[in-house]
């Protein structure tokens, strides 16, 4: 899956419009309230780090690194 995919399917499981994640993103993060621009983002596959685990947040996830086993 890719990771446009993966976090659309995230958003849907917590069934969450993306107009309301836009807007929790705004007042949380300061993200630009217009779904067009986290469209692109998603489409380009340009997010940054950063703005992952401010997603994650919102949507109510913590990011984890888990080392594998060799």
């Amino acid at each position: 899956m890719n990771t446009r995919n993966e976090i659309k399917s995230y958003i849907a499981r917590e069934g969450i419009t993306m107009s309301r994640l836009v807007e929790k993103l705004a007042e949380q993060y300061g993200w630009s309230a217009n779904v067009p621009n986290l469209s692109d983002k998603l489409r380009r596959n340009s997010l940054r780090y950063r703005e992952v685990v401010e997603l994650a947040d919102v949507l109510g996830y913590d990011l984890v690194w888990v080392k594998r086993e060799s």
